[in-house]
């Protein structure tokens, strides 16, 4: 898996789209509803983790300097 942000965000704009279909109405409309809940929450998720991440590349840069390695649960896909 090989995901980005830019895909995160392609997959929120679309479900935007499906919610802005005025055409789905009733149990389509509460179980795409239910849905966008979920990917927002799982959305927040990947955020809060690449924000973890980029705040332990920034602290081993600036607490040791890029040659250090940190922690292998907290290196990115180039630690």
């Amino acid at each position: 898996m090989n995901n980005k942000l830019t895909d995160l965000n392609n997959h929120l704009f679309a479900e935007m789209e499906r919610l802005g279909d005025e055409s789905i109405k009733g149990d389509e409309l509460k179980e795409e509803i239910e849905r966008a809940e979920a990917m927002a929450k799982v959305s927040a998720q990947i955020i809060n983790n690449g924000a973890l991440a980029l705040k332990a590349e920034r602290f081993r840069d600036e607490a040791f300097g890029a040659d250090v390695r940190i922690p292998k649960f907290l290196e990115g896909d180039n630690g």
